[in-house]
């Protein structure tokens, strides 16, 4: 493969980018059990924890026809790192024991706070990744020098978080050593995410007001959905998966520690593991989503999310399991992490360009923004009803309900595809 200077130069800086990043979302893997383990905070916290991280995309329509208007991109993702990457510095100062933290619960509050923060900062950063590769990288080379980036950015992931848990499981507080670290590893990472070059002489026109161009928006994506029938499927099977998958996934935290008392080290296997079965797995799904229906190619994707979860409810009915050093190996859970590992692979696609198969190449843009905002929606309720159900029901309950809202996901797929077959228009 054969790149210019400018893919070369844009090449070179985004392996550093996501190398960083690597090591940062190796530390997030275990997040959430730090919170319910460490800190001690309730299941609801822990619920608006994940929370977090998805609401945020509510407000992705103002903030992209905010982004359209900055004329330096640059200074906007810097600006970006010293206010929401910064701040997790301030962990550094919070209690290094659980009686402490006990005492002083408002440190939960300011956990959560600075998450928050945090994730704030992506609604920024994401829209401008892929303005900034698109404009580095040709059409021919854009999939396989982003595939070999995501590839180095898992690996790092993997090692970072396996060490991480052995070192929380030697001291369950080493975190207030290492998000200080972190703090400056993520303002160095979009530094350097901001080196990419843009494109030259880009000029911003302003034709309307903001309030107005959201309006606008915002109806542009409600004729989508009354317009596009296949695609308002494909959308509908998101907003079950989705269902599916945020009530499930702050229970399965609290399983781990509730029900099957794990370790640091184990919970990093069990969050990391899959990885490795997911980058044998993208080449594969990367060409068949090309040649399959998407809402066929979702079926995978949506199905994987059902069965991880049964493996996780079958380990009450089935609680063998061995030990290799520190790690609890459960047989049922060896295949949620197979289970997981698929869907890792398969959602990372049709998260990323599924949408694009149901619309014109300028369409696209709008499409994305459109799903990811729904995301935003669902996520407002999801990880908190889960909780509920969990407080109110049990563990079997909240998992039989994820599973049923995956298999409502692959039969709604399943019925639009044969009744509605859906036209390429990219």
């Amino acid at each position: 493969m054969q790149l210019n200077q400018r893919e070369k130069t844009a090449f070179n800086k985004h392996l550093i980018y996501v190398m960083l990043e690597g090591v940062i979302l190796g530390v997030l893997a275990l997040n959430e059990f730090v919170f319910i383990k460490s800190l001690q905070g309730t299941n609801y916290q822990l619920g608006f924890l994940f929370q977090f991280s998805m609401v945020l995309f509510v407000f992705l329509i103002l903030i992209n026809e905010f982004i359209k208007r900055i004329r330096s991109r640059k200074k906007l993702l810097r600006v970006v790192a010293w206010t929401t990457r910064l701040p997790l510095a301030l962990i550094a100062f919070f209690p290094h024991s659980a009686n402490q933290i006990h005492d002083k619960p408002y440190f939960h509050y300011l956990f959560l706070g600075l998450f928050l923060l945090y994730f704030l900062g992506n609604i920024f950063i994401y829209p401008n990744i892929n303005y900034l590769l698109k404009n580095s990288y040709r059409h021919a080379n854009f999939g396989k020098l982003y595939s070999y980036a995501t590839t180095l950015n898992k690996i790092v992931m993997l090692v970072v978080t396996f060490v991480y848990g052995y070192l929380l499981d030697m001291d369950n507080f080493v975190f207030v050593y290492i998000f200080p670290v972190v703090a400056v590893i993520g303002v160095v990472s979009l530094y350097k995410l901001s080196s990419i070059p843009s494109p030259p002489d880009e000029i911003i026109i302003k034709k309307t007001g903001v309030f107005i161009s959201v309006k606008k928006s915002i109806g542009e994506m409600v004729n989508i959905l009354k317009s596009n029938i296949p695609y308002r499927h494909f959308e509908m099977g998101f907003m079950f998966y989705g269902f599916s998958f945020m009530i499930s996934v702050t229970v399965i935290t609290l399983y781990f520690y509730d029900a099957l008392n794990l370790n640091y080290s184990s919970v990093a296997f069990y969050r990391n593991a899959y990885n490795l079965l997911a980058i044998v797995l993208l080449p594969v799904f990367g060409r068949m989503i090309g040649r399959i229906d998407p809402r066929r190619f979702a079926v995978i994707a949506f199905g994987s999310v059902g069965l991880y979860v049964f493996s996780v409810m079958a380990t009450g009915w089935f609680p063998n399991n061995f030990k290799v050093l520190d790690v609890t190996v459960y047989y049922t859970l060896l295949f949620y992490v197979l289970f997981h590992g698929v869907f890792a692979a398969s959602m990372s696609l049709l998260w990323n360009i599924g949408s694009a198969y149901f619309c014109k190449p300028k369409q696209a843009g709008t499409y994305q923004s459109l799903h990811l905002s729904l995301t935003g929606l669902r996520a407002i309720p999801a990880p908190l009803l889960g909780v509920f159900f969990y407080e109110q029901f049990g563990f079997a309950v909240t998992f039989a309900l994820a599973v049923l809202l995956s298999l409502s996901a692959v039969g709604l797929m399943l019925w639009s595809s044969v009744k509605l077959p859906a036209r390429r228009l990219i």
